[in-house]
């Protein structure tokens, strides 16, 4: 053991228990936050519009500020890119945070002084989680490599804008640089699948340990190091690759293929980073969910999935296994944020939650509301059944086939294919009934047929993908559309 992974696990302990201390007041917390918030934010012009001086608790900032989605916080964007200060934060942000969903245009998110820290600390606190608890430190004196955005920035204009992981890349302590990888130049490469084969070719000698990424993304890197080496697995590769960190989408539907490449199960931490702040991480191996960080700079609300009232609830209102849109109140100056995300509580003390779909994810074209956790989780139980191996996969609706029923349309790229395809189909077809009742009625009731398996060739979502410009290593294919927006052009019709 060095003395740099010996100094890590007393340190990380420390850090772990202050930070479960708070997380086991999450009321509290939560209320401290608020009032922190609203004391800042009172003296913006935004602050002064909706009254935030006078809002004392959860109820007076419901009735005070209204819920957003981006296009509602446009017009206060455009204010501040115009060198507008204290419009929805004092002063004026550090950077823009430019995003290019799936469901809109660029977005520009604020990033200041104050919230820079919850994006960096997160991250930070969930390494020292695991350290904490496994007891296990050894990946410090090794490399970390974090598959992530080009940290160059756009400074064309008065606040400079770029990729979340560029801009947090460009603020990692002295410490960590010589141990982190790939090199500046490379990690300036925009082209990913020019970025993947330099990554290749500056990693291939080294002693990785921690390897981070969203996972398809990583799937492809592990591919092109083997494609390189002619070795069998990545750990033959890296002997002493440790642990992997990702985030962005669930791991479940890749963690077959993912094992193949390495070889085996490495331990894993799940992250749950965004541009609008870093709102959750998985802080024990052992328990279900993510731990909600309450105590950095964002006050949460859940507004409900089902029933009328659109209310956000506070962190005291929540209930088990209820499905709730996020909505987030930040020091990076968004309030009623509407996240797009969907979350259920799996502990209330402390607060863990796992990650259910995207509110505009879905496919629900007769009503079905068929979300990402239940495809995902179809998918996965055909997959361990069927013992295949999928790379990639999305759904849609084909609403009037040339002939018969209607039907949910899943394009997959298979690693390893099912040896009976049409039982594969039936299986997932099957598990996702038992999943969704809706869908079970519709199926059974002559509205909807079976589902329909489309085989996408290997490699043809990154193509797809490159094609329409979503070539950054945070771009994620959605798993559901209600529409067919995300699969035309994907295969010949």
């Amino acid at each position: 053991m060095s003395l740099k992974s010996a100094i890590a696990q007393p340190y990380a302990r420390a850090v772990t228990k202050a930070v479960m201390e708070r997380a086991l007041d999450p009321v509290a917390t939560q209320s401290a936050v608020l009032r922190e918030l609203v004391r800042f934010g009172g003296d913006t012009s935004f602050g002064h519009e909706h009254r935030l001086h006078a809002v004392r608790d959860h109820a007076d900032l419901v009735q005070a500020v209204p819920l957003r989605d981006y296009e509602g916080f446009r017009p206060y964007i455009e204010r501040i890119g115009f060198g507008e200060e204290d419009v929805l934060w004092p002063g004026r942000p550090l950077y823009f945070c430019k995003t290019s969903g799936t469901t809109s245009g660029a977005k520009y998110i604020p990033i200041t002084k104050e919230s820079l820290p919850n994006h960096i600390g997160s991250a930070r606190r969930a390494l020292l989680a695991y350290i904490a608890h496994s007891r296990e430190a050894g990946f410090v004196d090794g490399k970390m490599i974090f598959l992530q955005g080009s940290p160059v920035l756009d400074r064309s204009r008065p606040i400079p804008s770029g990729r979340l992981s560029g801009i947090v890349a460009n603020h990692v302590p002295a410490y960590l640089l010589r141990n982190r990888m790939p090199s500046y130049a490379t990690n300036c490469i925009t082209d990913w699948e020019t970025k993947v084969e330099a990554i290749v070719g500056e990693t291939i000698q080294e002693d990785m340990r921690l390897i981070s990424g969203i996972p398809a993304w990583v799937q492809m890197y592990f591919e092109r190091l083997l494609a390189r080496t002619g070795k069998a697995t990545v750990k033959e590769v890296f002997p002493r690759f440790s642990l992997f960190v990702y985030g962005g989408v669930n791991y479940a539907p890749y963690r077959s293929r993912m094992e193949t490449l390495i070889g085996g199960r490495v331990p894993s931490v799940e992250l749950f980073p965004a541009s609008e702040g870093f709102i959750a991480y998985q802080d024990r191996s052992n328990e279900e969910g993510l731990l909600l960080v309450v105590d950095n700079g964002i006050y949460f609300g859940f507004v409900p999935m089902h029933g009328t009232d659109r209310r956000p609830r506070s962190i005291a209102e929540v209930e088990l296994n209820t499905q709730y849109a996020l909505v987030l109140y930040t020091n990076a100056g968004l309030w009623g944020y509407e996240l797009g995300d969907t979350i259920k509580f799996v502990s209330l003390t402390p607060p863990r939650i796992v990650v259910t779909g995207r509110t505009k994810h879905f496919t629900s074209a007769f009503g079905e509301h068929v979300i990402a956790e239940e495809v995902e989780g179809a998918l996965q139980e055909a997959m361990a059944d069927m013992r295949c191996e999928v790379a990639e996969f999305t759904v849609a609706p084909r609403l009037s086939p040339h002939e018969g029923l209607p039907y949910h349309e899943w394009y997959i790229e298979f690693a390893l294919p099912p040896a009976d395809p049409a039982g594969f189909a039936a299986l997932v077809d099957a598990a996702l009934q038992r999943r969704n009742a809706y869908y079970r009625d519709l199926i059974t009731g002559k509205v909807l047929r079976p589902l329909v398996i489309r085989s996408v060739p290997r490699g043809g979502f990154a193509a797809f993908m490159k094609a329409r410009g979503m070539t950054d290593a945070q771009s994620k294919m959605p798993r559901l559309a209600n529409d067919r927006r995300y699969v035309e052009g994907l295969l010949p019709e």
